[in-house]
């Protein structure tokens, strides 16, 4: 009789990390090539994918959705030989008093320290017509936007002259609809809200951004609310969508609708252990969560009250949980750290960057608080022209935001000052804007 019972290994430190994208593969990376301690008990390393794929930089599915990238460009690179890789593989169960992942092949994965970096899930939303009878099934021709999967799916289905609706005007629903259209598809981006990219961008610069996805050939319509899908049967005796309903009744006909309405952390492995769940996985300053053995980071991670879901902040909490569980810093229960020390998480300052290439290019960043106190300065150049958009908020002699479109020149020095949170120069504040002096160019 055999069993799938992983064997007992009693001479390493042995991290589980469940979840192969951005953030755990960036772990196990880190860990595998951190140098051995005297002294201190060596890191096995096991990481368990869902995904069949390598791992991939998300921020550049759009590109592949264009056409730009093939998928193997944007793969991360592969973690070392040391790390053991459980591809296509989904953990179901932690059993915390065994101290194992169990997983849907039915081996069970022994850990001394587990990290759940499990991500997160599109937001699928309560849309009349989206679900089959029985709750799960979506119709032909609905596509979310969040996987490599979802992205060769939605490749593959879209053709010259395809009616497209992408439904969210966020930071991803705009890169889908500007990919589609470089595809050829007749594309009309729907967004509840009153202007684009509305957590990143203010009305101006979203008014440029609209202009911009405009002239590619995407009908956008703003503060339009999507009440249901049209559906008819399919040859294969399913479904397949036909229309997009909006609540004042008008239909949007459409062959391809995608779902670009958020995201939601994966918190659904962590609750069920037992571990402490908001919004997303609570952790404290040294990514563990209410049970001392388990850590999060990424996407389902959520720290002192925010959950970041940016690709950026996944990296540093990352980076931070290697130095923590890396040789000599991989006892069961840590004692806090300083930053003298290996250093703690205090949270990611975020600096959104979106780069939309040819057919016309745009440069985008918003970093910080975008929206004025009363008594910050702004400093505000447009030029519609060039279709350039720069604002930055100053208060006192701090950067504390800024947006920026357009020739990005800038941007580099302006997010090191943000950073740093240095005092600025005594020099005019409209130099934090210009390379020349003044010119918006």
């Amino acid at each position: 009789m055999t069993s799938n019972r992983e064997p007992e290994r009693r001479h390493h430190h042995r991290v589980v990390i469940v979840g192969g994208g951005m953030a755990g593969t960036r772990l196990a990376q880190q860990l595998a090539a951190a140098p051995p301690v005297r002294g201190a008990e060596p890191v096995e390393v096991t990481l368990i994918g869902e995904e069949p794929h390598p791992a991939y930089n998300r921020v550049l599915l759009a590109e592949v959705l264009a056409g730009r990238y093939a998928p193997e460009v944007i793969a991360l690179p592969a973690p070392a030989a040391a790390v053991r890789r459980l591809s296509g593989v989904r953990a179901v169960r932690i059993d915390r008093d065994t101290a194992r992942v169990l997983c849907d092949d039915g081996r069970g994965v022994p850990y001394d320290t587990l990290v759940l970096a499990t991500g997160s899930n599109p937001v699928l939303p309560p849309l009349r017509g989206l679900f089959a009878p029985d709750g799960h099934e979506l119709p032909d021709g609905v596509h979310a936007f969040r996987t490599m999967d979802d992205c060769l799916a939605l490749g593959s289905a879209v053709r010259p002259g395809a009616r497209a609706v992408v439904i969210g005007g966020g930071l991803l629903g705009v890169s889908a609809a500007r990919a589609l259209a470089e595809r050829g598809a007749q594309v009309v981006l729907a967004h509840q809200g009153e202007h684009l990219m509305e957590r990143q961008l203010d009305p101006g610069a979203s008014r440029l951004l609209r202009d911009h996805v405009a002239a590619l050939g995407v009908e956008v319509h703003t503060e339009c609310r999507v009440r249901g899908l049209r559906t008819r049967p399919s040859a294969g005796g399913g479904r397949v969508v036909s229309a997009v309903e909006l609540a004042d009744g008008y239909a949007l006909e459409a062959e391809l609708t995608v779902l670009a309405c958020g995201v939601r952390p994966r918190v659904g492995l962590a609750r069920a252990a037992g571990l402490e769940v908001a919004r997303g996985i609570v952790v404290d300053d040294e990514l563990r969560t209410s049970d001392p053995r388990i850590h999060a980071i990424g996407d389902c991670a959520e720290h002192d009250g925010v959950v970041y879901g940016l690709a950026q902040a996944a990296q540093e909490q990352a980076d931070v949980a290697a130095r923590l569980l890396g040789p000599g810093g991989s006892a069961p229960d840590p004692a806090p750290q300083t930053p003298e020390g290996l250093g703690s998480y205090t949270g990611t300052r975020t600096l959104t960057r979106l780069t939309l290439a040819a057919p016309r290019p745009l440069d985008l960043a918003s970093f910080g608080e975008t929206t004025p106190a009363p008594g910050d300065d702004v400093i505000h150049l447009t030029d519609a022209t060039r279709n350039a958009y720069r604002k930055v908020v100053v208060r006192g002699d701090r950067l504390v935001g800024g947006i920026l479109l357009g020739d990005l020149g800038t941007v580099g020095a302006l997010a090191r000052t943000w950073e740093g949170d240095e005092p600025l120069p005594s020099t005019p504040l409209l130099h934090l804007l210009t390379n020349d002096g003044g010119s918006c160019s």
